[in-house]
């Protein structure tokens, strides 16, 4: 009895795209298209599920060089020699003791009752290494804040932006509301260390 064709992932599918075109620089939309293409051919009614968070993580865990913004190519010879790895124990170590075992967002320790994390100060996935000049300590809570303000701060920056604009150009509507939504990240106290007055 033949057993039937089993369906590929979407990542499995991303891997063969990209396999099929070595060392091309390829953009976003003909490697989703042909994903779709595939995954509808394979049976599926609903089409796939964000394909480009598969690239994404497939350039995180070293397997695609990111070209530009968009743009990703496989390069059979480096597919996975991006050194993804951890900080050794040692490191670890080394790391709390030189921040003596305090987050150094909010400065609160063990003895506080919060969960310590050493994590990267550069990402690893942007070619930060596992090295004690890369590392800090965080609790869990700014940890996971350290994702968001990233954005929180790209936000601001582009309210700063668009104040300036709407200052030189005189458009008062736009400086008012522009204000207002800096002066709520003043009143959270998020990202203060980005100065717009």
């Amino acid at each position: 009895m033949r057993q039937p064709k089993q369906r590929k992932t979407i990542r499995e599918l991303v891997q063969e795209y990209f396999q099929q075109h070595p060392n091309t620089d390829l953009p976003h939309g003909p490697v989703v298209d042909w994903i779709t293409e595939q995954w509808r051919l394979q049976g599926n009614e609903t089409p796939p599920r964000d394909p480009w968070r598969v690239i994404r993580h497939l350039h995180q865990e070293g397997w695609l060089i990111k070209v530009r913004k968009g743009v990703y190519r496989y390069d059979p010879e480096a597919a996975g020699r991006v050194a993804l790895d951890d900080f050794t124990p040692e490191q670890k170590q080394a790391i709390l003791e030189r921040d003596q075992y305090r987050c150094v967002i909010c400065g609160k320790g063990l003895a506080d009752g919060v969960e310590l994390h050493v994590d990267h100060i550069r990402p690893r996935y942007l070619g930060g290494r596992s090295e004690i000049e890369n590392g800090q300590t965080l609790c869990a809570q700014c940890n996971f804040r350290k994702k968001v303000y990233k954005q929180t701060e790209t936000g601001k920056r582009m309210f700063i932006r668009l104040l300036q604009l709407a200052e030189k150009e005189g458009d008062l509507q736009m400086v008012a509301f522009c204000r207002e939504v800096l002066r709520v990240y003043e009143k959270h106290g998020v990202n203060d260390h980005i100065r717009w007055e």
